[in-house]
């Protein structure tokens, strides 16, 4: 397949070419857009041969559901369920309404329960259906023009780092998709926060940008699902989460305790990979950078500016794999606010592999 790369302007979006970008989307092909989370892989989300079209593209699970971006908010009333007598939580649709009001558009994604204008190839098997509105103007754009309805998750390879350049998206589905959007660098870095509104109160299933405590001036009883608490057992509520994503080629391992340890600890594993003629690399704030050994060192910004670190993570991991790092480790980071989603994105790339010291 050839892709087509389409340099836009967002001062200048009205032009032919996203129009041609929805036409595209409409006769069942697939797009790589621009979000302010991440690039996503974009197919017509009503169209079950869209949906199985993105699936194949990115090699991912066909059990784990792909999100249904809107650019209105009329537009759930198609594709969600708002009767409150199918919920458990009560006012579901005010409960909506509350969360587009305070994060729409904007890095939120809710979960309701699905019409039936919804295939079940685009919601994992699923009786729900996980939406969005991102703030993103391209993005916003690119629906209209399309179908008003366009499925997306990251628009990678399934497991890699999500995209936060389109360098990262050329580079994984180039040859995959009909077309990849170039609308440079993202703002945030890191996938949409998920709520679950479907249960019998609403959970949080993914970390992100909208942290728990900005949720919860807006629903109070809102709880992180138990599944992504790292003292605990239970499996995650979101099929999504059982799988290994956002990880390097290399072996990555996360050390955490005092910082005098961990940095002792990293530096002492740098010396026993270079005797084994074994690249090793390191992700540590600017502050800590002099005081690491390791061949390749990796700075995610100062200490405390988890943003930073957010915006960095996913290109950080990809440098490791161009430039062959083959072990890498990193210091963790604060647990509070978005630092909860990186620290969420970090475990998972090293496939929970945490190191004490």
């Amino acid at each position: 397949m050839n892709t087509e790369i389409l340099k836009v302007d967002r001062d200048n979006l009205g032009g032919v070419s996203m129009a041609h970008a929805g036409e595209i989307i409409r006769s069942g092909g697939l797009v790589a857009f621009p979000t302010e989370t991440v690039y996503g892989l974009g197919g017509d989300a009503l169209n079950p041969k869209s949906s199985k079209k993105i699936y194949e593209a990115k090699g991912r699970p066909s059990d784990n559901p792909l999100i249904v971006h809107i650019a209105d908010l009329d537009a759930i009333r198609k594709i969600a369920i708002l009767d409150e007598s199918c919920y458990e939580i009560k006012d579901i649709e005010g409960t909506v309404n509350r969360l587009a009001e305070a994060f729409w558009p904007g890095p939120l994604t809710i979960i309701l329960k699905k019409t039936d204008a919804v295939p079940y190839e685009t919601t994992g098997g699923l009786d729900t259906v996980a939406i969005r509105m991102p703030s993103d103007k391209i993005a916003a754009v690119f629906i209209r023009e399309s179908c008003g309805y366009i499925a997306a998750p990251s628009a990678n390879i399934s497991g890699r780092p999500s995209p936060t350049k389109v360098s990262h998206v050329i580079e994984d589905l180039s040859g995959r998709v009909d077309m990849i959007i170039d609308g440079g660098d993202v703002d945030i870095g890191l996938e949409s926060t998920i709520v679950d509104l479907t249960e019998d109160r609403p959970y949080i299933l993914r970390p992100g940008a909208v942290t728990e405590q900005m949720l919860r001036a807006i629903i109070p009883d809102v709880t992180v699902d138990k599944g992504l608490k790292k003292d605990s057992d239970a499996a995650p509520k979101a099929p999504g989460m059982k799988y290994r994503h956002y990880a390097p080629k290399g072996e990555l391992t996360i050390v955490t305790g005092d910082i005098d340890r961990v940095i002792d600890y990293i530096n002492d594993r740098a010396q026993v990979c270079k005797a084994d003629l074994i690249k090793c690399g390191v992700i540590c704030p600017d502050e800590h950078i002099l005081r690491y050994k390791a061949p390749v060192v990796k700075c995610t910004g100062r200490l405390g500016d988890e943003e930073a670190v957010a915006k960095r993570l996913y290109s950080i991991l990809r440098e490791f794999d161009a430039e062959g790092v083959e072990v890498i480790y990193s210091e963790s980071f604060d647990s509070d606010g978005i630092g909860s989603a990186v620290m969420n994105r970090l475990i998972k790339a090293a496939g929970h592999k945490i190191v004490q010291v």
